[in-house]
């Protein structure tokens, strides 16, 4: 059993984790740390991590990036690893990211998503067989129409994946308007649509000769970026200092 406590449990994602935690017999949330606490939980929760007095074995956190600093140095005094799922870290929370793997297991990744991380794996074996034959990448992303950064964080990793496997030899093309010329066979082409209630969905074309192969994930909710939360939480238990990912987590 992995005892985890769960920082932001009362966010949407937070009490999404709650709920899917409920029917796993494999991990359960001993607390829960929120500002706002009026609200009917199973476990004790705590407005301030600080306060927080109960063992466990692993943070998941879905809080904000204010909370991430002290976050981070409680976890390296209680020596416990931590799921780090909170977005929009500056340039020095990065870095003291990479300064706490050093002392303790920290696991982030772009997508929590188990099947956006197997994808990532699927895109870099094509890519090393696709684009030496002469096909063109092209990667289109859509998501609601409140999110305000465009490409998404998953399209830029696929991005990533894919130039990786070809020794970063790609370069991204987000705007083919202001230029009249033909496509450039080292081109990773991204497009974003922002449209509706849309979760997520990204897909990737190699298209050759006469020929398409396509790549497609779909988040239909955000339980998928949940369940790749817990997942990601009962891998690290235990787990010695260092920086994962998602990818380490479905390893085989």
């Amino acid at each position: 059993m992995v005892k985890i406590i769960m920082h932001g449990c009362n966010g949407k994602m937070g009490r999404m984790i709650t709920e899917i935690i409920k029917e796993d017999e494999y991990a359960a949330i001993v607390a829960g740390v929120d500002t706002y606490t009026e609200t009917a939980n199973e476990y004790p929760v705590f407005d301030h991590i600080r306060s927080c007095d109960i063992e466990a074995d692993v943070v998941i956190d879905f809080s904000n990036a204010k909370a991430v600093d002290e976050l981070l140095d409680f976890c390296v005094e209680k020596n416990l690893p931590v799921v780090l799922c909170t977005t929009g870290l500056s340039e020095e929370q990065s870095e003291k990211v990479q300064k706490v793997s050093e002392k303790i297991a920290v696991l982030k990744s772009a997508n929590m998503s188990m099947g956006i991380n197997l994808l990532l794996k699927l895109l870099k074996e094509a890519a090393q067989v696709l684009s030496p034959a002469g096909y063109d990448i092209e990667l289109v992303e859509k998501h609601h129409n409140q999110k305000l950064d465009a490409p998404s964080g998953t399209a830029l990793a696929m991005a990533d994946a894919i130039n990786e496997a070809l020794d970063n030899t790609c370069t991204y093309v987000y705007d083919r308007s202001q230029v009249r010329k033909k496509r450039e066979k080292k081109e990773i082409g991204i497009s974003a649509v922002r449209a509706g209630t849309i979760v997520g969905e990204h897909e990737v074309l190699f298209a050759g000769t006469d020929e398409v192969i396509e790549f497609k994930h779909t988040a239909y909710s955000r339980s998928v970026f949940a369940k790749g939360a817990v997942e990601a939480a009962k891998y690290l238990k235990g787990k010695n200092s260092g920086m994962y990912d998602m990818g380490d987590v479905i390893e085989f």
